[in-house]
């Protein structure tokens, strides 16, 4: 029957994912290849569960399924900051961990504790899913876009398998758990990749590893006589206007002197190492003064940089944007023609 392996191709697929990280060598995938291993093992379990029905296995089960929107949230919000996850976290996998290994001493209501963690993280993973609130510092700026739809997906799905447990609810009341088998191999089999893969795309498009404690941020080395100082103390939301000001003239003045925007590999973490301002008021300011994002506001220079290369030279198109900081000729294409109103191209053509 195809329900009965489904689970264990879906588990070495997911293995094979966790191997192309590990090969990759970066410190930044670590976290990412431990997510997809703990979705291979989960997967495996559901397969061996539905298969053998061991008691070992259905006391396994829910505690490995606990432990998947904690361990996805974690991965999303290192993106984010370099702050470990509070504690918190881990009080709903032990509370199920123990009413799970304690059965049937005790009996909680394990299923429905574990919809409710489900739905609690999409919903966590949505609403920090917005730059303004809290910008991903370890994100490549040109993948700003590709990381934050990843983050949404994730959520979809956590909410999807929330679906998925609804559904085995009203089998085992109708149908007496009938179909439970193909509802839950089926479910796992569209849930698991295509959170692994939105994790995976979140760990291709992250440049650094966030360090394991925060690091205080060193001033900026300038002179400031003329200039008002801006400090880590300082909050982001109490900056005036000529504070504002002064944060992204400074920011300014590294991106260009030192002509960041060309690298690739940008992220608004090392942008703030090199200024030595904090990420949270570079974003902030930069929204407020120039209404924009710190990605739309860095391709304007990387695009600046492009235009005057296809307006005094004639080399590949291709060769450009890879010398301007872009990385996709898609990305590359969609900012050059909303800043510049035209195509590549047909900006050549016109110069």
């Amino acid at each position: 029957m195809l329900a009965i392996p489904l689970p264990f191709v879906v588990s070495l697929l997911l293995l094979v994912l966790a191997g192309s990280l590990w090969g990759q060598r970066r410190h930044s995938a670590l976290l990412a290849c431990g997510f997809l291993l703990l979705c291979a093992l989960t997967t495996a379990l559901v397969g061996l569960r539905w298969t053998f029905d061991l008691a070992l296995l259905r006391m396994l089960q829910p505690i490995f399924a606990s432990l998947i929107p904690v361990v996805g949230w974690w991965v999303f919000s290192r993106s984010k900051s370099a702050r470990r996850p509070s504690g918190w976290h881990a009080l709903l996998p032990m509370l199920i961990a123990f009413g799970s290994l304690s059965y049937p001493l005790w009996e909680p209501p394990i299923d429905a504790l574990i919809t409710a963690q489900y739905v609690l993280y999409s919903l966590l993973l949505w609403r920090s899913a917005d730059t303004e609130q809290q910008p991903p510092e370890y994100i490549r700026l040109s993948d700003w876009v590709w990381a934050i739809r990843a983050q949404r997906i994730a959520a979809l799905m956590l909410l999807f398998s929330a679906l998925i447990d609804g559904a085995l609810t009203l089998d085992f009341l109708l149908a007496q758990g009938q179909h439970a088998m193909w509802i839950l191999s089926l479910g796992h089999a569209l849930l698991l990749p295509t959170l692994a893969l939105a994790v995976m795309s979140l760990s291709l498009s992250t440049s650094e590893a966030p360090p394991s404690a925060p690091t205080p941020c060193l001033q900026a080395t300038k002179d400031t006589t003329s200039e008002p100082a801006i400090t880590a103390a300082e909050p982001a939301a109490g900056l005036s206007e000529a504070a504002d000001q002064t944060v992204v003239a400074q920011v300014t003045k590294v991106v260009v002197d030192q002509q960041m925007f060309l690298d690739p590999d940008l992220t608004l973490a090392r942008l703030a190492r090199k200024s030595g301002i904090p990420a949270r008021q570079i974003s902030a300011a930069i929204n407020r003064v120039t209404q924009q994002n710190i990605s739309q506001w860095v391709n304007q220079y990387r695009i600046a940089h492009a235009a005057q290369r296809l307006a005094s030279s004639d080399d590949a198109i291709t060769q450009i944007y890879l010398d301007s900081g872009f990385q996709t000729k898609s990305n590359f294409h969609r900012e050059f023609s909303r800043i510049m109103g035209m195509t590549p191209s047909q900006y050549r053509q016109s110069v």
